[in-house]
């Protein structure tokens, strides 16, 4: 078989551009004589890789030198942890302000409260299934909290804020682990940025974190990992970092800015994402459980109108080269993932591949 259509929530799709990159310099990186997998990373030739990866995250998102940019490995869920641990330096009388939109807010609520007993839920969709984004309105924030967290995207409900929520001067901590990078923001808003790299930045094992200056140095006494400021004055090499994800993060962060970066990318999407909307709207076979104006741009769930057509839709969806899109159990039916990876081609081939479905199947 050859290349499919990716559509799995993460790990997921990876520029084609990148993968050949990657393939051509993987015996020999740059006459070096050796794979970067190979290479110490305290030898000029990676530290070039890293620092170049740096830079780039800098220019495509807009981030001063009022921030850190840190590479750190654990995933985004190890940032559940660490973010209060490096915050919360008075459990007892600080609090925190958590807006639960799914899974994964509820994952960082959960391991917050075992930091810190103060933490508030300023706004909550579980009533509908996660099906919406609260609005602004909706936000009951408490102008002395230490922080306030969200999850900027919800790859199992398919639901995205298409607002930054005004928290006054409280720092805003924000997950975007599935669409960073996927859209425009404006980095001085928050206070951290954090982001497992498996949706839009390139392979699982580093999490990009982006951490207001200000906003370490707070605790003492932290284990060396998790400590910002430790990290930050290694420049994320306090110990030996994910050296070969790091370089694949700087090869997609290098296409994106040759595709036009951040404001391409996003006009892109948005196409993308209208198009696979208007179809499924368009159909009385087809259906979406998420409100219109919270959907995302990133995960597209979609329901057909008999469930026990799934597994005929998947497996047909599959010989057509079109995988990974059963959708998590948590909503039922299917997930079409199309982060920045996923080629205009991709959702037309999916959609195309639906009405023939319908066609067969209404």
């Amino acid at each position: 078989m050859g290349r499919v259509f990716n559509f799995s929530a993460g790990p997921a799709a990876l520029p084609l551009a990148v993968l050949e990159q990657a393939q051509a310099e993987m015996v020999d990186y740059q006459q070096s004589g050796m794979s970067v997998m190979e290479m110490s990373h305290r030898s000029k030739e990676y530290m070039a890789i890293i620092a170049n990866a740096e830079e780039l995250v800098r220019e495509l998102m807009g981030i001063s030198d009022k921030y850190h940019v840190l590479f750190q490995q654990g995933g985004a869920t190890m940032q559940f942890t660490t973010v209060p641990m490096n915050l919360i330096n008075d459990p007892a009388n600080q609090s925190a302000d958590y807006i639960n939109t799914g899974s994964w807010s509820k994952k960082a609520i959960k391991e917050a409260k075992k930091q810190f007993q103060n933490v508030r839920i300023s706004a909550s969709s579980e009533g509908v299934n996660f099906s919406r984004i609260p609005t602004q309105q909706e936000l009951k924030l408490n102008p002395a909290s230490t922080y306030v967290h969200m999850t900027s995207n919800n790859t199992i409900f398919g639901t995205e804020f298409h607002y930054t929520p005004d928290t006054g001067s409280v720092p805003l901590v924000a997950d975007m682990s599935s669409n960073i990078l996927s859209r425009k923001i404006d980095v001085s808003k928050y206070g951290i940025i954090y982001a497992g790299a498996q949706k839009n930045l390139g392979p699982s094992g580093v999490t990009l974190v982006v951490v207001r200056k200000d906003l370490v140095g707070r605790c003492e006494g932290l284990p060396l990992m998790i400590d910002y400021q430790a990290q930050a004055e290694k420049e994320s090499m306090l110990n030996t970092p994910p050296t070969y994800a790091i370089y694949i993060l700087g090869l997609v962060l290098k296409w994106m800015k040759e595709q036009g970066g951040v404001a391409a990318i996003e006009e892109r999407n948005i196409r993308k994402a209208a198009k696979l909307y208007a179809a499924i709207d368009g159909s009385s076979f087809y259906g979406c459980p998420t409100e219109v104006a919270s959907r995302s741009r990133m995960n597209v769930p979609f329901t057909l109108k008999d469930d026990a057509l799934n597994p005929t839709f998947l497996s047909q969806a599959k010989d057509a080269g079109l995988v990974t899109l059963k959708g998590h159990r948590s909503v039922g039916g299917m997930r079409a993932s199309i982060y920045n990876a996923m080629p205009e081609e991709g959702v037309d081939a999916l959609i195309s591949f639906m009405n023939e479905f319908e066609r067969k199947n209404g």
